[in-house]
């Protein structure tokens, strides 16, 4: 399989595991009116909507503000689409194509929801300020996975200086 065909792959599948994550917990297993489900001492299962980016960082609250991180969101996925293009390896493909499924996914929810669906809470006993009160969704992780391969291939192929044995 080339690079770019497993990128797109995993577009596809942070994509499609994503939206389907969010419609059994919204639609079928209704978690608004189950929450909080405490699964750890750190883990809820929460519902919350965040109509900003990353710690709710540039509320949105009006429509012509989610039309512009749309818009956002959009430029910046091509500009990963592009990059995936002329990917040489797999873990950058894939993590390229993490990227975009898990943007994608997440600026779908924007345009349908007007804000992103996030049910994931890690949290501590004391404070780590932002990251005691974290909530996200599996496009946020898969943006997590997705930089972290992006960076292992950078320092892999550095370290190597060869192209990944897997081509």
């Amino acid at each position: 399989m080339s690079p770019r065909l497993a990128g797109l792959a995993a577009a596809l599948c942070a994509f499609a595991v994503d939206q389907g994550n969010k419609f059994w917990m919204i639609d079928v297993f209704d978690i608004e009116n189950r929450q909080p489900i405490h699964v750890l001492p750190v883990l809820d299962i929460v519902m919350a909507w965040n109509p900003g980016v990353s710690y709710g960082l540039l509320r949105a609250d009006a429509p012509l503000g989610r039309w512009l991180l749309l818009g956002f969101t959009l430029l910046v996925t091509a500009f990963f689409a592009y990059w995936l293009r002329s990917a040489k390896t797999r873990a950058a493909a894939v993590g390229l194509g993490l990227i975009i499924g898990a943007a994608l996914a997440n600026a779908f929810d924007r345009l349908v929801h007007g804000a992103v669906a996030d049910f994931y809470h890690f949290h501590t006993p004391f404070s780590l300020g932002p990251l005691s009160n974290y909530v996200f969704n599996l496009a946020d992780a898969a943006i997590v996975a997705g930089v972290g391969l992006l960076l292992y291939d950078s320092f892999y192929a550095k370290a190597a200086g060869a192209p990944d044995p897997e081509d």
